[in-house]
């Protein structure tokens, strides 16, 4: 049951009109009082013929007038208007049932609270089964106003407790984190013209696409109007930015003039405030040896970057972890868009519906500590304005890693009692799994092509059961089993060995919640044993070497020539 308080309005005949008129959009049939204040006596245009609307009006705003009459400055916004509805699966009440849930709604939200003779007047008017239209007029017979403040929050909880004692569909509590619902008039506007999207949700998806390209305020706004967004920046005299609005192209008022939305209208967490500390954090300090190991792509480097989301969300965190929690999945979410803006064109739908349901998942009642998440933010802008595009492999380890993560931002959210942002997380999940099956497919195809021997995958298989005996079974039934097994020995001939890289990709990546862990590991073995494995032998010369020059004494590694020799696969060995 969803009730929608809407802004206060100054025209009581007029909404009446509306409540027992036709309608616009849907059909009003038989509208009629269900309740009010107090029905005795009150004018009921619906079942008394004598009755107006007229008459009516004036019965809501007496309290109006009388304190008019009285101050100086007349009330003008006293109209109060809240329409509740059910979910189309409930059954339909009757008017002794919605007259029940009008009175709790009014108590609730402070318009008539329970044993207050001296409240405001207001009526509930039903002119369809499946919701109600609650009016009032928002001066007390005292003359006094009601306290309306967070009336939203007590009202939403009401309606939560309406939908158990009555047995209907049961929604998630509110935590004043959502973007605001589109309007009937937006949603009509934007079905006149042709729009798929209403603009403040068209203007969102366009704000959030900006923000991986951007590093301050001022150029995601620049970004944006070459996008051909309408920008309204609001400033100071030294010229610095204090706010901004942004217009869709064609969104007109009555007048013909320009429609701006301010962001915090959009969404809560696109402000300025809020976008400045999101984009205008200073890079941590860089240990010296961090260029040389960093990832040669992007792509490497944001899988590198989400392979420490672990240790950054967990369940246990408090205060200050959990700040850090909340931004690395904010930056989570601009790494999945940008991944979305750069993916193959026949994975694009399902990344840009991860990004657009994950939306819901980056903002919660916890403040982020926006500096926490640099590593993962410099990942996605440097997806979102490379210029190359990914191998399958890179692509493919990198939206498997994402799955994970998200899987991750789910389970904190869940154990944080987050609702709202839990569900969000899990619907993302479902459209990056699709997407990682279908950036793997080719892959697949290609590795089965070449599977190794039956007595090499007899081998690795005894790795498989050694390395992650828990998994074992599930892996070596999962029909991409070959293609593991042409990783597993492309690695080993590289120089590693299996039996730890399975370990290792394990211990990275849950595989009890992999519903096909061989695809798992392949993306995750692929992407680990990209190089060859390191000489062991050579580093240790090097650094002795190192240690020996630093004393001005030469090494003996300087000294004598060196062979390095090449790998031997244990899986190339002649048998004895």
């Amino acid at each position: 049951m969803i009730a929608a308080i809407k802004p206060a309005g100054a025209n009581t005949r007029g909404l009446l009109a509306y409540l027992y008129g036709p309608g616009r959009h849907d059909e009003h049939l038989d509208p009629h009082l269900v309740t009010g204040f107090a029905m005795l006596g009150m004018p009921n245009p619906g079942r008394d013929e004598n009755a107006t609307l007229t008459d009516l009006a004036r019965h809501l705003d007496e309290p109006v007038r009388l304190r008019n009459s009285e101050f100086g400055k007349p009330v003008t916004d006293h109209v109060w208007h809240c329409p509740v509805r059910a979910a189309p699966e409930d059954r339909h009440l009757s008017d002794t049932e919605w007259a029940d849930i009008a009175q709790r709604i009014v108590s609730a939200a402070g318009i008539a609270p329970d044993g207050d003779d001296l409240a405001c007047r207001w009526i509930a008017v039903r002119h369809a089964d499946d919701h109600i239209h609650i009016l009032a007029t928002t001066v007390r017979e005292d003359g006094r106003r009601p306290k309306l403040h967070d009336s939203g929050i007590r009202v939403g909880d009401e309606c939560r407790q309406i939908e158990k004692d009555y047995g209907l569909r049961q929604l998630k509590k509110g935590d004043r984190t959502a973007a605001r619902r589109p309007t009937q008039a937006e949603m009509h506007k934007a079905e006149r013209l042709g729009w798929e999207q209403t603009s403040r949700q068209w203007l969102q998806d366009r704000i959030r696409a900006a923000i991986p390209h951007a590093t301050s305020a001022e150029e995601l706004l620049a970004y944006l109007e070459a996008d051909d967004i309408l920008i309204k920046p609001r400033r100071g005299p030294s010229g610095d930015l204090l706010g901004y609005a942004v217009g869709r192209p064609g969104d007109l008022n009555k007048d013909g003039e320009q429609i701006y939305h301010p962001g915090g209208k959009i969404a809560p967490d696109l402000t300025l405030p809020k976008l400045k500390a999101r984009l205008e954090t200073s890079a941590p300090e860089e240990h010296p040896t961090a260029r040389r190991n960093r990832p040669s792509t992007p792509w490497h480097q944001a899988t590198e970057a989400l392979d420490t989301l672990p240790t950054q969300i967990t369940h246990t965190s408090t205060g200050s972890g959990d700040a850090r929690t909340q931004t690395h999945i904010t930056a989570l979410g601009e790494l999945i868009e940008a991944t979305a803006q750069k993916a193959p064109a026949d994975l694009r739908n399902q990344l840009h519906a991860a990004s657009k349901t994950f939306a819901r998942a980056q903002r919660s009642q916890i403040r982020a500590e926006d500096r926490a998440a640099h590593t993962l933010r410099t990942a996605a802008r440097d997806i979102a304005n490379t210029a190359t595009s990914p191998d399958g492999s890179a692509f493919a380890a990198l939206v498997a890693a994402t799955v994970w993560a998200a899987i991750l931002a789910g389970r904190w959210h869940e154990a944080k009692g987050h609702a709202h942002q839990a569900d969000a997380a899990r619907q993302a999940v479902q459209h990056l799994q699709s997407a990682a099956d279908d950036a793997l497919a080719p892959l697949l195809t290609a590795l089965e092509s070449r599977r190794p021997t039956e007595e090499t995958r007899r081998t690795l298989a005894s790795d498989v059961r050694a390395a992650v005996p828990e998994h074992a079974e599930r892996i070596l039934a999962d029909p991409a089993w070959p293609g593991l097994a042409t990783v597993l020995a492309d690695a080993e001939a590289g120089g590693h060995k299996p039996h730890q890289l399975l370990q290792e990709a394990a211990a990275r990546r849950e595989l009890g919640t992999a519903h096909r862990p061989a695809r798992v590991l392949i993306t995750r073995i692929q992407h680990t044993s990209r190089n060859p494995a390191p000489n062991r032998r050579a580093e240790a010369a090097r650094l002795r070497s190192a240690t020996a020059s630093a004393f001005g004494a030469p090494s003996p590694a300087a000294q004598l020539p060196t062979t390095t020799a090449a790998p031997t696969s244990r899986l190339s060995r002649p048998r004895r």
